[in-house]
């Protein structure tokens, strides 16, 4: 199971599918364009955060039960980089510490591995994709959904700017499997084909490393 993870604009996205198509393996994406909540939360964060953040979780499970059936499948985030965005928005007044807490300790309930079962729900590697904080933005507006605008909430800047800072210190300290990272500014394999060549080049051999 390789789950990817990075900022928002980062290109999880695009190297799931690249991986995908790769690997001949499937791949699970977060939910989206069809999370009716998502837009919801844009519009009035301290009431619909808690509400999302749960909603994610129960898609990130479903997507981590099917993906454990199947040997190398692709999962386009991380299920733990969901407690560093909702402790920024604790941060931010967008919900309460309580409620981070309480989603904390639900997620890591969920996520103990018990014994006497072959269920496996942490992956086998994380690529963790970089980018600078420019480039977020850029893809961002690139990208063009509306609530995320900058030009249309301009207190979005500050949020990007420390989610931004704060993935540094999470990558640093994840720990649930072996982990490796993609330079996505000088590895552009969003819009580069050979960069793309050179990505899966790179991601190839460190599955070759682990094993798996």
């Amino acid at each position: 199971m390789i789950v990817l993870s990075g900022t928002i604009g980062a290109g999880k996205t695009s190297l799931t599918q690249l991986l995908a198509r790769h690997l001949n393996k499937p791949a699970f994406y977060e939910s989206v364009e069809d999370n009716e909540i998502l837009p919801l939360f844009y519009q009035n964060p301290k009431k619909y955060g808690f509400l999302l953040q749960i909603y994610f979780l129960n898609k990130r499970l479903d997507a981590i039960k099917a993906a454990e059936k199947d040997d190398k499948a692709v999962l386009d985030r991380s299920i733990f980089e969901d407690s560093l965005l909702f402790k920024l928005n604790a941060d931010l007044g967008r919900a309460t510490q309580t409620e981070s807490d309480i989603y904390n300790s639900l997620l890591q309930n969920m996520m103990e591995e018990l014994p006497d079962t072959r269920e496996k729900k942490n992956p086998d590697l994380l690529i963790h994709i970089n980018i600078s904080f420019d480039t977020m933005l850029t893809r961002i507006k690139k990208r063009g959904r509306s609530y995320e605008q900058v030009d249309k909430d301009p207190s979005l800047y500050d949020y990007y700017k420390e989610l931004d800072a704060r993935y540094v210190d999470w990558y640093k300290h994840y720990d649930k499997s072996p982990k490796m990272t993609i330079n996505g500014d000088k590895l552009d394999f969003v819009e580069d084909p050979t960069a793309q060549e050179k990505v899966l080049s790179i991601v190839d051999n460190k599955i070759a490393e682990l094993n798996l």
